[in-house]
């Protein structure tokens, strides 16, 4: 897997954001991830830091850019695939982070903080629009979206990123996650799914 640059969405669910007693923001809110981070959901056993406090599951649309930007193309020409992942966080440092006005990457760059599952090609942006994704742990559902519901869309996030940071062939995009983040705990089993197509898997150490 050839990756650019990592963004990452914050608060792009309005019901996540209040989850977490945060504001909904009123411009797209983007961080990154070293590539470092990346991991494939592929059925394997995924490490988490240990002693760091709590780390939440955020899973994710992941979108993948297929050729280097430029202004005014159209979704399904800059993105050649999508997936799911999840942005893991060490939530408690984060808050701590948060407190002091520091950046988040000691929170969310950790090795194994995204993971990312089977590609699918895009045929459209209503294949997106019309999509759902759940994330099951131990077989119960956990968490449940619909990129109709983002606060800022998938086109407009990638006119954001390019405008702001630049985008290239190979830059992945996490663009938020809905309500229902938890603790992750140790042999927990996730299974993420784009309607009733599972995309990943992987069981916590």
């Amino acid at each position: 897997m050839n990756v650019g640059n990592i963004y990452c969405v914050g608060r792009n669910y309005r019901l996540h954001a209040l989850e977490l007693g945060n504001e909904v923001p009123s411009s797209p809110m983007i961080f990154t991830k070293p590539t470092h981070a990346l991991r494939e959901m592929n059925g394997q056993a995924l490490a988490i830091p240990q002693n760091r406090g709590e780390v939440h599951f955020e899973l994710e649309l992941v979108l993948r850019i297929g050729e280097d930007y430029t202004s005014g193309m159209l979704l399904e020409k800059a993105v050649d695939a999508f997936s799911l992942g999840l942005d893991l966080t060490l939530r408690d440092v984060q808050s701590q982070l948060k407190q002091k006005g520091h950046p988040w990457l000691a929170a969310k760059g950790f090795k194994g903080a995204a993971t990312v599952g089977e590609w699918l090609p895009l045929t459209s942006a209503k294949e997106l629009e019309q999509g759902e994704f759940k994330l099951m742990r131990n077989d119960a559902l956990v968490q449940l979206g619909q990129p109709k519901d983002m606060i800022f869309s998938c086109d407009e996030l990638i006119r954001f990123i390019d405008e702001h940071y630049g985008l290239g062939a190979g830059d992945l995009i996490y663009t938020g996650t809905p309500a229902g983040v938890a603790a992750l705990h140790p042999a927990d089993r996730l299974e993420a799914y784009w309607n009733d197509q599972k995309l990943g898997s992987c069981t916590i150490l």
